[in-house]
């Protein structure tokens, strides 16, 4: 994959090992002005790389270092997913300013560079995920339009259950414990509900719980969730 040196001042030192990837949109008007805030010593936000909608892709900070690109946020048992995550920022203009579906060419780059750093760290496909994963309260990123089935059929996200699906029937409380079993920061319960259903059933996002969505995370959290990869 060719990629193209763009630097950014914006960085700082790694406290944790490398474990993540978070999947971004850019989220503003052109891909000129996301790179330029991206490389903006002001701005003190950045990302390790940047896939622009004709595939071209950009590192703007080493992969060593601990780019600024998740702000304040939580997965699993991680804090600061800065310092254990590889940041990819993808050229669109989001919601606030017309989001679209992301172009073939795009999605073949952000494919070949999640496959290569997912191989080189060996990061599971458990911890590939959104920027909206990772900060519910905050964020939407990359959004309901975003073809995951697309990575998890080539092992580089987990997929969407599709099979053999039970309804635990939990509580609202017994859905959002296992929602933070999963991963999830819960503490703001319908924001993390939302961000469970852009990722995992994004035709639907509506905050409720329902026997759907309790299949889905149920079968999330079996060693093998069984999609159509």
């Amino acid at each position: 994959m060719t990629i193209i040196e763009t630097p950014s001042p914006n960085f700082d030192d790694r406290t944790l090992p490398i474990s993540m990837i978070v999947l971004h949109y850019t989220g503003m008007q052109d891909a000129e002005s996301a790179i330029a805030r991206l490389r903006d010593p002001e701005a003190r936000v950045s990302a390790h790389y940047v896939v622009a909608e004709d595939g071209t892709v950009l590192r703007l900070v080493a992969e060593e270092k601990r780019a600024w690109h998740a702000g304040a946020s939580h997965w699993r048992d991680i804090d600061d997913v800065n310092s254990a995550s590889i940041g990819i920022e993808i050229v669109n203009p989001g919601h606030e300013f017309g989001y679209r579906p992301f172009p073939e060419e795009q999605i073949a780059s952000v494919i070949r560079l999640v496959g290569d750093i997912k191989d080189r760290f060996n990061i599971t496909r458990g911890n590939i995920v959104g920027h909206s994963d990772v900060a519910p309260g905050r964020k939407r990123d990359p959004g309901e339009l975003f073809p995951w089935h697309s990575l998890a059929r080539l092992r580089l996200a987990l997929p969407r259950p599709t099979k053999n699906l039970m309804d635990p029937q939990w509580t609202e409380a017994g859905f959002l414990i296992a929602l933070e079993r999963f991963g999830y920061d819960v503490s703001e319960k319908m924001a993390a509900i939302m961000a469970f259903q852009r990722r995992f059933r994004p035709e639907l996002i509506d905050g409720e719980i329902d026997a759907e969505c309790r299949m889905i995370l149920l079968a999330l959290l079996l060693p093998k969730p069984q999609g159509d990869e």
